[in-house]
C-alpha cells in the first residue's frame, strides 16, 4: 500500500509556529514515527507552501497511490482548483486538519475540499495523521 501525505502552506513550521495549536513535535520527527508504526505501507511526504505544487502533486499521486492525507492548511477554506483537483483523481483523499477548525475564526469554519474527500478528520493534534492513515487502509 502507498500512501502520500500532503501538507499546504505554513505546516513546514509545525513545532514551531503557534505551539499552542499545533504542538512543540516537528512534523518530520511526527513523520518518522509514523513511518515506524506502518511498517507495511509506504509512506511518501510532500510539502509546500503553494497551491499550484498542491494540485500537481494530487494529479502525479492521484492514480498511483492508494490514498492521499491532505492537510491543504489555509487553502482549505478559499481553494476551488485543489477541491477540483480531488475531484479529477481517483485515490481516495482524506482531509486532516491539526486543529479543531469549527473552535476556531469564521473563516477556517468552512472547508471547500470536504465534500470532495473521502472523509474528514479534524481536531486531534497530529494523531489526526494516524487516524487518516487507518481509515485509508480499512478502505483497501
Amino acid at each position: 500500500m502507498k500512501i502520500i501525505i500532503i501538507n499546504g502552506p505554513n505546516l513546514n513550521l509545525i513545532g514551531i509556529r503557534e505551539r499552542e495549536i499545533y504542538g512543540s513535535v516537528s512534523f518530520d520527527e511526527y513523520l518518522k514515527e509514523l513511518i515506524l508504526l506502518f511498517p507495511k505501507i509506504e509512506i511518501s511526504y510532500f510539502q509546500s507552501n503553494i497551491e499550484g505544487e498542491i494540485i500537481n502533486k494530487i494529479h502525479e499521486t492521484g492514480f498511483a497511490f492508494d490514498g492521499i492525507v491532505l492537510n491543504a492548511g489555509g487553502y482549505s477554506h478559499t481553494s476551488v482548483a485543489i477541491a477540483d483537483a480531488i475531484t479529477s483523481i481517483k485515490t481516495p483523499v482524506i482531509e486532516v486538519h491539526i486543529s479543531n477548525i469549527f473552535a476556531r475564526e469564521q473563516i477556517r469554519k468552512t472547508s471547500l475540499l470536504s465534500a470532495k474527500c473521502k472523509g474528514v478528520i479534524v481536531g486531534f493534534g497530529l494523531d489526526g495523521y494516524r487516524l487518516s492513515i487507518e481509515s485509508l487502509r480499512n478502505l483497501v
